[in-house]
């Protein structure tokens, strides 16, 4: 019985070094989103924290500022979708695992 606990223990382990492996690759990353158009591009950081928006100057010239932040919007949840997207891919081997080992 011991043997057992002792291999359960040393699963987890290794599940939690896994984890937090793959939550410093997650952060690392740089993602890129656009609205609907490309006229806008944002880049965040794996945190979540934006570092940069690019906006087309022709378009901050045609556009009211409603209309402008309607296609900001577009590029940053396009930014966090992504995010989204990339983490759970980058997860998904430990999810998967989780379901089965334990």
């Amino acid at each position: 019985m011991n043997a057992e606990i002792d291999d359960l223990l040393d699963r987890v382990r290794k599940q939690q070094e896994e984890v937090e492996r793959i939550q410093k690759s997650v952060t690392d990353l740089a993602i890129t989103g656009y609205s609907r158009n490309n006229e806008v591009k944002v880049t965040l950081r794996g945190t979540g924290r934006f570092t940069e928006i690019s906006i087309d100057p022709d378009v901050a010239r045609r556009l009211d500022a409603e209309a402008l932040g309607d296609v900001v919007l577009e590029a940053v949840n396009d930014g966090l979708r992504r995010l989204g997207e990339a983490s759970t891919a980058k997860f998904q081997p430990v999810i998967d695992a989780a379901g089965t080992d334990i």
